[in-house]
């Protein structure tokens, strides 16, 4: 008998163990959670009942995936789990997801897209992606940007410490203003530039953390003023948001940002 040809054989639904299934539905919901839960809590969220669930709990708990508080009985995620989580992490390159969504992004807000990382000398742009759009902005891979001129330079002075952005670019005038503006980075979870490094051309750019909730990478996308929508709510951030909360999430993040515009403030940070 001959075998099906390779692009026909990776389109057939290959069977799984429907049990490991139901019961991998219980760590879904003990990492969904983020936190100890008790048994008719978790089998309820699991989708199960508490005595159908507790068979499961006993086989993860002897791997070592779950583990049970003697005090209070709640299952929480065990050491093995957090193995698997931490080499996980390891694996994950964050410049190279996000390289992965720079095409996604330039195509459907219509601009040039690229990830930018902290330098020695400041925000430094390592991906690019141009867009369907007519009218480019050159970046090339190694440009040092603006702190205060750029949407990406904005986003880093705003969620990483005074010192490391000052050590970089000693121009950097932390003025009341520019304290103002980056008050709005932290809540807005965004940052943008209107005309600013290149008159006529604006720039949004949202940021990726990584599992300490540190930021990693700028993602930005830049066009010409007069056809690119840069308000807070429009399409283009709604989406930059959004994929920049995937990767952070694929980061090990999860709510890092969220944690950074509440923790963060703008005086000196040691």
């Amino acid at each position: 008998m001959m075998a099906d040809p390779p692009d026909k054989a990776d389109t057939r639904v290959q069977r799984g163990i429907q049990s490991i299934e139901v019961g991998g539905r219980l760590l879904l919901a003990l990492a969904d959670a983020g936190r100890p839960m008790a048994l008719k809590d978790l089998a309820g969220a699991a989708g199960m009942a508490p005595p159908k669930a507790h068979p499961y709990l006993v086989s993860f708990g002897k791997l070592g995936l779950i583990t049970q508080d003697p005090g209070s009985g709640h299952y929480g995620l065990g050491p093995l789990a957090m193995q698997l989580g931490l080499i996980s992490l390891q694996q994950y390159d964050p410049v190279r997801l996000a390289t992965a969504r720079l095409p996604e992004l330039a195509r459907a807000i219509g601009q040039t897209s690229a990830i930018a990382v902290w330098g020695n000398h400041g925000p430094t742009i390592v991906r690019t992606e141009e867009g369907p759009s007519a009218v480019h902005v050159a970046m090339r891979h190694g440009t040092v940007m603006s702190v205060q001129g750029t949407a990406s330079g904005r986003l880093f002075a705003a969620l990483l410490p005074r010192r490391l952005v000052a050590a970089a670019q000693a121009d950097v005038d932390f003025d009341t203003a520019f304290e103002r503006e980056l008050d709005a980075v932290r809540r807005e979870r965004i940052s943008r530039a209107v005309d600013a490094a290149v008159v006529g051309f604006s720039a949004l750019a949202a940021p990726v953390c990584d599992g300490s909730g540190t930021m990693v990478l700028s993602l930005t996308v830049i066009g010409p003023t007069a056809s690119f929508d840069v308000s807070l709510g429009g399409a283009a951030a709604q989406l930059l948001r959004r994929v920049a909360a995937e990767l952070t999430q694929q980061l090990g993040g999860g709510a890092a940002i969220q944690a950074l515009a509440t923790s963060m403030h703008s005086p000196a940070d040691a």
